[in-house]
């Protein structure tokens, strides 16, 4: 499987950059950042939705862009849901979704387990409905117990997976099973704040086990999202996601562009933090973002160990003090985004000119706060 836009390069949306900084960039548009894609591969959790509630605006911005004519397809890494589930769901919050346009990790990881034992191979499942039907679906045939004599376990998100089942998938690792993961998210949103994912409970048959997975199936890897716009026919995705360390992450492996709305659960702690291989392409407050132009970074000057960046009519430089680059802002502007991406891109020069420097984002909270009271991100 070929990935679309393999060998391109990535941030291709529109025009700008930051004249020096490397890969501390954040290309600005010349029209709407969706324009120059024919498809949207979208997170869900924290993106569209957070728990059983819509995200504010999402339905409206979905709408929008299909008006526009772009495709959408949901990636996620939940597997507890068949996918004719998870589009029901989304039509019942007002976003109207087949299921061949939703793409589980549950999917890929059968896939995967498909290619590597054939058809009528028995495996352990260790997750929720989602699972077992993306099995069948690959001929493949869930089983329960490690006495049903499985080839391989599987372990995916389920919410209701108890002690028992993990006993069981420890049980099955421990005898030399092959052991694939949907995803390793730490942790999933809900509206009273993140709780225990898939890799939470994968950490724990690890630590019982003394092992990790053979393999993992879901983001950060790039198999979902590159099977997504295959099976779209896209030859220009856009990944939009929350998280960095799996779709953003999983975007740059699949070298497509991505962005990041800050309705989930980066704020701009983990944003200015973010290692090169977890950097996204664009940010926007939430699914609006798509139909807006997004302005480029400019670098004002870089000098030894020393940034100064502007994004609007923002401007933040990052100064040595001691172990730390000290951010300090110098025009805050009246748009609060456009001050997150020039601090960002402060943040991403100064670490990536020495990485042994951390980066305190105490005085851009601040005065992203000062300028955006309601920025809930500004954490």
């Amino acid at each position: 499987m070929t990935a679309p836009g393999a060998g391109a390069p990535r941030g291709t949306s529109g025009a700008g950059g930051t004249g020096g900084l490397g890969g501390a960039a954040l290309p600005g548009t010349s029209g709407p950042l969706a324009a120059a894609h024919d498809v949207l591969l979208l997170d869900l959790d924290g993106v569209v939705y957070i728990g059983r509630d819509v995200v504010p605006g999402a339905a409206e911005a979905l709408d929008a862009v299909r008006a526009d004519g772009l495709g959408l397809r949901f990636v996620t890494n939940n597997a507890s849901r068949p996918p004719a589930a998870v589009a029901d769901h989304l039509t019942r919050l007002g976003i109207p979704a087949r299921t061949e346009e939703v793409v589980t990790s549950a999917q890929v990881a059968a896939a995967l387990l498909a290619k590597r034992f054939g058809p009528g191979a028995g495996v352990l499942v260790i997750g929720g409905d989602g699972l077992r039907e993306a099995l069948r679906s690959e001929q493949l045939v869930p089983m329960e117990s490690v006495d049903e004599g499985p080839v391989a376990v599987v372990q995916g998100f389920g919410p209701d997976v108890g002690w028992r089942r993990l006993a069981e998938a420890t049980r099955a690792v421990r005898s030399g099973l092959f052991w694939m993961a949907t995803n390793l998210d730490l942790t999933v949103p809900t509206p009273y704040g993140p709780a225990p994912g898939n890799g939470s409970l994968v950490g724990a048959v690890a630590t019982a086990a003394g092992r990790g997975p053979d393999d993992v199936a879901g983001k950060p890897r790039p198999g979902a999202f590159r099977e997504a716009a295959e099976m779209a026919g896209s030859t220009a995705p856009l990944v939009v996601g929350d998280r960095l360390d799996t779709d953003l992450e999983g975007a740059r492996a699949a070298r497509m562009p991505g962005l990041l709305v800050l309705t989930g659960v980066t704020g701009v702690t983990e944003l200015l933090q973010a290692p090169p291989e977890q950097r996204p392409d664009h940010i926007g407050r939430d699914l609006w973002s798509l139909r807006a132009v997004h302005p480029p970074v400019h670098a004002v000057a870089v000098e030894a160990l020393g940034v100064r960046v502007t994004c609007g009519d923002a401007t933040v430089e990052a100064r040595p003090e001691g172990d730390v680059a000290a951010l300090h802002v110098v025009a805050p502007g009246g748009d609060g985004l456009d001050l997150l991406r020039a601090g960002t891109v402060v943040a991403w020069g100064a670490r990536d000119q020495d990485a042994a420097r951390s980066v305190d984002p105490a005085p851009l909270i601040a005065a992203i706060r000062a300028v955006e009271p309601g920025a809930g991100w500004a954490r």
